[in-house]
């Protein structure tokens, strides 16, 4: 505990710094680099979460960091930052998202001395004809699903009934936070003996993760028709989402990182352990030479390993609570469900068939592949 709540801090310290900042120059020999994905490291999400590990970390152990933004959103683009990195005097590559495992395929052979820590993805060909992670290569991934069905749980028990996604792109992490709040507001609403298709749901991609006016209408509307709390999943759409709820006085739960800094509209956020997960691969690397527990191979980090969940606590208000936003869900519920996840006593469905290429399910596909029947589900 001692360590997690000193993690907290030097994260907050790092958020704190993040305001106004500016790309740092490439080539200053930098020993830790971490390139962006389309986001920036102020994004308030995965981008964010994932410097601020690296920041934490280096700056406790006096290492050199940087951060690269690609001039171009493509594999190509992304390959070139990283040439540009390890350039640099990179020697420990951070590279969060799947937008990521094209190029560290082609890194991790290209550059065989560097490491590289590759978040929320696996390295794969273009075609996705051949996986490989090689002895180089962290692939740290998150279980989303429960993270998504804490916040979905937790919703409902708190008495909402009409409930909204949005997600940005149909990639597999936004997919699992996708099913696994439907799965939580299923399990919640036949825990209160609710009726079948007590809880409504509209479920939407918006096939970005972006801010824009377009994410902010279409977050308006769902406020319009009733829906009490978005489950914002896509990066920047949350800034959207926000926005809108902002102007109806309606709820968010936010996403990958404690959001609630970020708006009061924020009740809660299904969190992933970024900046932790960062620092526990960097200490293998500088601390523990325990390289091998990550290199080769892909690592979950989910309930078991505190990887995933719901904030518990607000960093820099000691004996706040976390749950205050709620209006009677707390943190003993929380404390409950969060033990049975861990204990594997619940199990939540990660992945369903979907029929349509783009990862696009149906109201049909959601009901049948995930079992719901308190939730009707509508798509759009």
């Amino acid at each position: 505990m001692k360590r997690v709540l000193a993690i907290a801090m030097a994260i907050m310290l790092v958020v704190m710094s993040l305001a106004g900042c500016s790309q740092p120059a490439a080539d200053t020999g930098a020993e830790i680099a971490l390139i962006t994905d389309k986001g920036n490291i102020d994004d308030k999400s995965f981008n964010q979460g994932a410097w601020e590990g690296v920041v934490a970390f280096a700056e406790a152990e006096g290492i050199s960091h940087t951060y690269i933004k690609p001039e171009e959103a493509s594999d190509a683009g992304y390959l070139a930052a990283i040439d540009l990195a390890v350039t640099g005097g990179a020697k420990v590559v951070v590279t969060p998202g799947f937008l990521f495992e094209v190029p560290i395929y082609e890194a991790q052979t290209k550059y065989p001395d560097i490491k590289f820590i590759l978040l929320d993805g696996a390295p794969h060909t273009a075609d996705y004809a051949t996986f490989e992670t090689k002895e180089n290569v962290a692939s740290i991934m998150y279980a989303e699903e429960q993270s998504g069905y804490l916040a979905g749980y937790a919703a409902v028990m708190d008495g909402m009934k009409n409930l909204g996604f949005m997600g940005g792109m149909a990639v597999p992490a936004v997919q699992a936070f996708g099913y696994g709040f439907l799965q939580g507001a299923e399990d919640a609403a036949a825990e209160m003996g609710m009726a079948d298709g007590s809880i409504k749901a509209i479920y939407h991609y918006t096939g970005n993760f972006e801010e824009n006016d377009t994410n902010k209408a279409t977050a308006r509307t769902m406020y319009q028709e009733g829906v009490e709390v978005i489950f914002a999943a896509g990066g920047a759409v949350g800034k959207s989402v926000m926005s809108a709820a902002s102007e109806a006085g309606a709820k968010v739960i936010g996403v990958d990182v404690d959001q609630r800094y970020d708006s009061e509209t924020v009740i809660t956020s299904a969190t992933k352990g970024l900046a932790p997960s960062v620092i526990s691969v960097l200490e293998s690397i500088y601390k523990t030479n325990s390289w091998a527990d990550f290199g080769g191979k892909t690592t979950y980090f989910n309930a078991a390993n505190n990887g995933v969940g719901l904030p518990t606590e607000v960093i820099g208000e000691e004996g706040a609570d976390a749950f205050d936003r709620f209006s009677s869900f707390d943190k003993a519920a929380y404390d409950e469900l969060f033990g049975k996840l861990a204990a594997g006593e619940v199990e939540v469905i990660r992945t369903i068939d979907v029929a349509d290429a783009t990862g696009y399910a149906t109201a049909e596909e959601l009901t049948s592949g995930l079992g719901l029947a308190k939730v009707a589900v509508t798509t759009r």
